[in-house]
């Protein structure tokens, strides 16, 4: 239980449905100014009343457990990334290692028999094989975001919001009164309640990696203060005019080397996933189907090519801002099947060129 309403319809609907409860609130170790987060944020010391008032509400037990050490662990994750000129998602991160694996580790301590959260996807179990769907509310769907969590663990989940859209379930928490009824959703990341990860950076001492901005034929365009305030796919905030619009194509912590190019640049023809995760499915040497390359992404028809590492997914078109460090989730129609993390991208235009352009340049 967050404090937000999503999980506190999810403990309404499962007490209706006459089962045992107990609420857990995870606290991360992270101090939320409550006027910084603006109430849209998760683990805050509201959040913490908010979740304890809704569980007496409910008539259910309520703890709130310490994962400080856990929280800091991605964290640690989070800066490393982009460290190396990757992207991370902490929440998949999170969803693998806390709410569907130490959690359940918590259930089996409190003699539970699943943990049940409020996202937006649909799960269930046939032939004794998990099958995880979008939620019906395609707006608030969160199927990407389970895309690293182990099928056995998602055999001990419940997710009774799936089938369920946003305004209906506000619309039942006002009905029985619950005080977050109308709360505002957590827009941000837990441990960065200001939204400005690079103040984290700053916080946290990371060493950044100055250096040269520079177009897809290595020409030296400006300088740069580290290759952590960049993120593939960025349009704004390089500081560089130009009379089309630039993106980021290409990172090179090692060197301090920021590529840009032309949004054609930054398209790819496929990419490298590793440490890939089946939900339900054992599939062969090759698949077709789509994939889902970041949270808000529209999925595209690939084929995935399995080998002894991972798997190079190609693209039918070339694909925009193909992201290191991001989740590549693959889907059959509205079946999530499992996912991957993206290791790396192979670039349809010049861009691929430009690193190896610029570093003969040096």
């Amino acid at each position: 239980m967050s404090g937000g309403v999503d999980s506190s319809v999810a403990a309404l609907l499962l007490a209706r449905a006459g089962h045992p409860l107990v609420g857990l609130f995870m606290r991360n170790g992270v101090h939320v100014d409550e006027n910084e987060s603006h109430k849209k944020s998760c683990c805050s010391v509201s959040d913490a009343r908010d979740a304890r008032m809704v569980a007496a509400k409910l008539g259910i037990a309520f703890q709130a457990v310490d994962l400080a050490s856990e929280f800091g662990a991605i964290i640690r994750y989070f800066l490393a990334e982009y460290s190396a000129g990757r992207t991370p998602n902490p929440c998949a991160v999170c969803n693998r290692d806390l709410k569907f694996n130490r959690l359940l580790r918590f259930a089996d301590e409190l003699e539970c028999a699943a943990v049940a959260t409020g996202h937006y996807a649909q799960l269930e179990l046939r032939d004794g094989r998990v099958v995880v769907r979008r939620g019906v509310d395609r707006d608030k769907d969160q199927s990407y975001q389970l895309f690293s969590v182990s099928e056995k663990n998602l055999a001990r989940a419940r997710l009774p919001l799936g089938g369920m859209r946003k305004p209906d379930v506000r619309a039942l928490a006002a009905d029985v009164g619950l005080r977050t009824a109308h709360k505002a959703d957590s827009q941000e990341i837990c441990f960065v309640p200001s939204n400005d990860y690079r103040k984290l950076l700053a916080e946290r001492g990371v060493e950044l990696h100055p250096g040269s901005l520079v177009d897809t034929s290595g020409k030296l365009l400006g300088t740069h203060a580290g290759t952590e305030h960049f993120t593939i796919g960025q349009r704004r905030g390089h500081g560089i005019a130009s009379d089309k619009p630039l993106y980021v194509v290409a990172l090179d912590p090692a060197r301090g080397l920021v590529v840009l190019g032309s949004r054609e640049e930054c398209a790819a023809r496929s990419m490298r996933v590793r440490e890939l995760n089946w939900i339900g499915i054992d599939p062969a040497r090759e698949l077709r189907c789509e994939v889902q390359v970041r949270y808000r992404h529209e999925p595209v028809p690939c084929n995935v090519e399995l080998d002894a590492t991972g798997a190079r997914v190609v693209f039918d078109t070339p694909e925009l801002s193909i992201t290191p460090g991001q989740g590549a989730a693959f889907y059959a129609g509205d079946r999530l099947l499992g996912g991957g993390w993206i290791e790396s991208a192979e670039l349809a235009g010049a861009a691929g060129l430009a690193l190896g352009l610029a570093r003969q340049a040096e």
